[in-house]
């Protein structure tokens, strides 16, 4: 019944072209969601709806030439992911529609502000300095008793206060923090083992698409170091072996952003489209992971876990 009503909404005739600028392919569960949330908004692929591929799995270092060919494209909105790609096309083109998803959207400079975006760009502002500072805090309560703790960081992305922030809280709880900054994929695996052989006995994992594009290999290095680690993204420890994990759900904040892209595909400006935060985080522990490891997790922790792997 609700299939006719969407679909009122669109131009009848009109075919829809949408491009991509993000850091995940066209398979994950993300993006599947996202097409299956544009669907029930009225958006069909093959029908009115054609997507461009080629920025699907998109790197930092490919961006220049994505975005010459995105805004050549000219499709009816753009659908991109961190701070570097949206930068990249905020500067390609000034009335092709933005959807982003960033860490924070205002202290950026991306938007203006969350309740007036102001220019081209709207989206979905994650929260991270509060989310890794709770992350932070639940690593620690996963290694009682832990004095040193270390976090892996995206040099690229990752603004110098907000790691100051990190430090100076960690400090407040009596342990030592330190960060294993990486930019590229090649020094990932050396960073960890630096964390491993500095004595940190757990690794927060800070958000950051390119760490999340490398995300296997930082899941299989930190199981043979047997350091407990805890990721952005819940999926990554229910689904993926993570240790831990706490967040938004990455499916169902891509469902959130192919809400936001109908409205623009409808007519609405992005300028008049608030920036969206999430609001639903879950805290998932994987018993079996930490058994595989031989760390054993407090019981007062899997009993405040949103969902428990065992």
């Amino acid at each position: 019944m609700a299939w006719p009503l969407q679909t009122r909404a669109q131009e009848p005739g009109r075919t829809y072209r949408l491009g991509f600028l993000v850091p995940v392919g066209r398979q994950t569960p993300g993006i599947l969601a996202f097409f299956d949330e544009l669907r029930l908004n009225g958006f069909v692929e093959g029908q009115n709806l054609v997507v461009l591929t080629e920025g699907f799995e998109a790197s930092s270092e490919r961006n220049a030439e994505l975005v010459a060919k995105l805004v050549k494209a000219s499709p009816d909105a753009i659908l991109c992911g961190g701070d570097l790609a949206t930068s990249a096309l905020q500067q390609a083109t000034t009335s092709i529609p933005l959807l982003a998803m960033t860490e924070d959207m205002v202290a950026s400079g991306l938007v203006t502000s969350l309740a007036r975006p102001g220019g081209n760009t709207t989206g979905i502002s994650l929260l991270s300095l509060d989310l890794d500072g709770k992350r932070q805090d639940l690593l620690a309560e996963a290694v009682p008793g832990a004095s040193r703790l270390a976090m892996l960081a995206d040099q690229s992305t990752t603004p110098q206060r907000h790691l100051q922030a990190l430090q100076a809280a960690a400090a407040v709880r009596g342990f030592e923090l330190s960060t294993m900054g990486v930019s590229k994929h090649e020094e990932i695996i050396p960073a960890i083992n630096e964390a491993r052989a500095w004595g940190a006995r757990g690794i927060n994992v800070l958000s950051s698409p390119m760490l999340y594009l490398n995300r296997r290999a930082i899941l299989d290095h930190v199981s043979e170091c047997r350091l407990p680690t805890i990721y952005q993204w819940p999926e990554m420890a229910e689904q993926e072996g993570g240790f831990a994990a706490y967040g938004p759900r990455f499916t169902q904040l891509f469902r959130q952003r192919a809400r936001m892209v109908a409205k623009v595909l409808r007519g609405a400006k992005p300028a008049d489209i608030p920036v969206e935060q999430p609001t639903n985080f879950e805290l998932v522990v994987n018993l079996k992971t930490a058994i595989a490891i031989g760390h054993q997790i407090p019981s007062g922790l899997l009993l405040r876990a949103d969902k428990v792997i065992e």
